[in-house]
């Protein structure tokens, strides 16, 4: 797709991705147009490493939707509090220790991992990018990047179950 392709179907399509970011915009007070543009820049993006897009309005759709969705969660996970019904102090020590205990196991098992393995894990589970999102960042199939998570959360399964 050139220039003026891309133009003429970001100026057709444009007023349907708006509509759909403006209504989980009303959920998540993020801004529409920022949503449609994010979109935009990825196909532009998926284009320029010469993805195969087969239709390019439904993928617009599909990714405004799963950005929106995104936002949402980062948004939700940041505003989320820490202090229980009963508990009005902060945080309790065993959720800090519990913490501490997580990161300490993640260090390990997670040096069983490529590095691949490792900025995918991180991108789908920490960050909760979807995996058009992350096929979108870094310029590798959806497919390559789906069979290796999923290679890597075996490898980490296994290697819990021979440590239990």
């Amino acid at each position: 797709m050139n220039k003026e392709e891309f133009e003429i179907l970001s100026e057709k399509i444009r007023p349907k991705l708006l509509a759909v970011a403006q209504k989980f915009a009303l959920v998540s007070g993020i801004e529409a147009e920022d949503v449609v543009q994010e979109a935009f820049a990825a196909l532009w993006e998926m284009q320029s490493h010469a993805y195969p897009v087969k239709d390019a309005h439904a993928l617009l759709v599909r990714m405004t939707k799963n950005i929106c969705i995104s936002h949402y969660r980062k948004i939700h996970l940041d505003t989320q509090s820490l202090v229980h019904d009963n508990y009005t102090g902060g945080a309790e020590a065993t959720a800090l220790t519990d913490e501490a205990d997580v990161k300490a196991i993640r260090k390990i098992v997670y040096a069983s991992l490529s590095n691949t393995q490792k900025e995918y894990l991180h991108l789908r589970n920490d960050r909760g990018l979807s995996l058009d999102e992350i096929a979108t960042l870094t310029g590798k199939p959806k497919t390559s990047i789906k069979s290796t998570i999923s290679s890597a959360r075996k490898q980490i399964l296994n290697l819990i179950k021979k440590e239990l």
